[in-house]
């Protein structure tokens, strides 16, 4: 359903590919068929796990809105601009009974599983007397001041907190590619220190020829282009290059037959591109450099095609974009072996940030060491003074005995003789 895609889309931005769990296209298709492919059975399509903390919440909830059909009724009708802005929300005050004591039972958990979060969080830093009402504030995807009643505010908060969070996702990833590339930049060099000068120089040997390795490796297409998209069309679906047909490729890689591209499907496009240039059993092939390489070639296509920024492409758009002077005439696509990810400065303040964490984190090392020693010293301590105590009693016990045992004289008698 439109409704659906269009607000998974907001919620279900892909963190990491999963192009092998798509359905591919067979070699053989009869593309004569297209125009009767029955669409692919929405229920049976997993959505991808978010990365957003709240993951799980977002789709329980999703899906018991999906039951009520009047809600599902007022969704297929809604734009884009409408789910963003949170006016329907509203409708939530119209459904079922059954379906609001589902909400509210799936608020009371998320509830239960931030106060467990916070808790454990302060547990490990070991602060007491903290507000935990207060600490939910900085959840903004749920309305803490009613934590037991699943309300239209709590809607309009999931869904604004997840569109916004998603749309700052890839600049996140980004980020952390970066530091990913200046961690592997550092310990290589921390690496080469501790070599000596020989065995230095066969490294760095080895490691310009590693990269000369990866560099050397097929033209890849733009993004999007012409060229780009034959080459699928061809060595994917199996189709002759000379019938290709922007439209019947849409069609063939709208994979759930939604009437949208999202950018799962996208980032199926470029698999071919990418395999130019990565494998898997290369040593000079990082895939999580491949990652990388396949987001920026689908925030590229995005960025081309998708003219009011939803994240899908209708067919209108598609086609618009195969009119464009660069689908036919593109420039040269730069791979990431031609970018520079970081500069001399960066890695430099990225090395400082490093030793000062190791700096912090030995500190507390040598704190928990102390602290072990304190209680193998404390535990020693009770240990000794059990076994004192232990030792004491015997000795007790064994004077009691003595005390109650009368000893006897030679022959048998005893010495104390019994009153008269």
């Amino acid at each position: 359903m439109k409704w659906r895609t269009i607000l998974l889309q907001y919620c279900f931005l892909l963190v990491t590919c999963i192009l092998t769990a798509l359905e591919a296209v067979p070699i053989d298709i009869d593309k004569t068929k297209v125009e009767n492919a029955q669409p692919v059975d929405s229920a049976k399509i997993e959505p991808p796990d978010t990365g957003l903390y709240y993951d799980e919440y977002l789709k329980q909830v999703i899906d018991v809105l999906e039951t009520d059909n009047h809600f599902r009724e007022k969704l297929q009708k809604a734009d884009i601009e409408e789910i963003k802005s949170g006016r329907l929300s509203k409708e939530l005050d119209l459904v079922s009974h059954h379906v609001r004591t589902k909400l509210d039972e799936l608020k009371r958990q998320e509830v239960a599983r931030l106060r467990m979060l916070i808790k454990a969080k302060l547990d490990s830093l070991q602060d007491t007397g903290i507000d935990h009402h207060a600490l939910l504030k900085q959840f903004d995807h749920l309305n803490h001041l009613n934590p037991e009643k699943f309300e239209s505010t709590d809607l309009d908060m999931l869904i604004k907190a997840a569109t916004s969070d998603l749309e700052h996702y890839d600049k996140a990833r980004h980020e952390e590619f970066k530091k990913y590339e200046m961690m592997k930049e550092h310990e290589r060099r921390e690496y080469l220190k501790t070599l000596n000068e020989e065995k230095r120089k066969e490294e760095e040997s080895k490691f310009e020829e590693m990269k000369r390795k990866h560099e050397s490796h097929p033209k890849v297409n733009h993004p999007g282009s012409k060229d780009q998209l034959k080459e699928v069309w061809e060595e994917t679906d199996g189709l002759d290059p000379n019938d290709f047909d922007p439209k019947t490729f849409f069609k063939l890689h709208d994979v759930n037959s939604d009437g949208f591209l999202d950018e799962q499907e996208l980032e199926a496009l470029f698999t071919k591109e990418l395999e130019k240039v990565y494998d898997p059993k290369n040593e000079e092939d990082d895939m999580v450099e491949m990652e990388e390489e396949r987001l920026r070639m689908r925030e590229h296509v995005m960025n081309e095609v998708d003219t009011n920024k939803d994240r899908l492409v209708t067919l209108e758009e598609f086609l618009k974009a195969t009119e464009k002077k660069e689908f036919l005439e593109p420039d040269s696509w730069e791979t990431l072996d031609q970018q520079q990810f970081f500069t001399e400065e960066e890695l430099k303040e990225y090395e400082n940030l490093i030793s000062i964490q190791e700096t912090e984190l030995k500190k507390k090392a040598d704190e928990l060491q102390k602290q072990k020693e304190e209680l193998q010293r404390q535990h020693d301590q009770l240990e000794a003074q059990k076994l004192e105590y232990h030792q004491v009693l015997q000795q007790m016990e064994q004077k009691k005995l003595q005390q109650e045992i009368s000893p006897s004289v030679p022959g048998g008698e005893s010495k104390i003789q019994p009153r008269i």
